[in-house]
């Protein structure tokens, strides 16, 4: 019995030391209170469609939908773009005016201003896609804990694996909660009022 139980709290200390990284995609509610664990979220100096530089102190008093990707993502982002832009749908005029929803790219090479300026609007006038330096994008990157990283095609051509995840900013900055990809816009609706919108 008492092997047992010994056996049980090693395993427990070594779940816990696996850290964030490794059960943040399972994270579906409102942020714990501090406990001195990973923070989630930070500033960011970046660049729009339009050739403008944004920060994130730009979205202040608004809730920071964010998600990482890249324009010639063949399936998670477009998905995840396009179910987003069902549930800004699903908001109230009001509740709407209140997120701010941002596609940064984990591509800057290929991912010009002008190019994730067309590609978001294809989904939604809301959406704000940003790009920058790779300075900038891995600074981001590093905020949020996004894996990205290059995988080689053939004839020379790469793709982007990357964590694939929608990031929730309360209107002070603050880590707010994650929405898994996948889920359907009238819950992404949902959860966005549960979390103050």
């Amino acid at each position: 019995m008492r092997a047992n139980l010994v056996g049980a709290l090693a395993g427990l200390i070594v779940l816990t030391g696996l850290g964030a990284a490794a059960v943040l995609p399972r994270l579906a509610g409102p942020a714990p209170a501090a406990t001195g664990a990973v923070t989630i979220g930070g500033p960011f100096a970046l660049v729009d469609g339009h050739g403008k530089t944004v920060t994130d102190k730009d979205f202040r008093g608004r809730y920071m939908l964010i998600y990482f990707g890249y324009t010639h993502c063949p399936d998670a982002c477009p998905a995840t773009l396009n179910d987003i832009s069902l549930a800004l749908d699903k908001l109230t005029p009001a509740e709407r005016a209140r997120v701010a929803p941002l596609f940064i790219t984990v591509d800057p090479e290929r991912d010009t201003p002008a190019m994730i300026g067309d590609y978001v609007a294809a989904f939604s006038k809301d959406l704000v896609g940003l790009t920058g330096d790779q300075a900038a994008i891995n600074a981001a990157e590093a905020e949020y804990h996004v894996y990205a990283e290059r995988h080689l095609l053939k004839h020379g051509d790469y793709a982007m694996d990357h964590s694939s995840i929608m990031y929730v900013m309360g209107p002070d900055g603050g880590f707010v909660g994650i929405i898994n990809d996948g889920t359907k816009p009238v819950e992404i609706a949902q959860r966005l009022k549960a979390f103050g919108v």
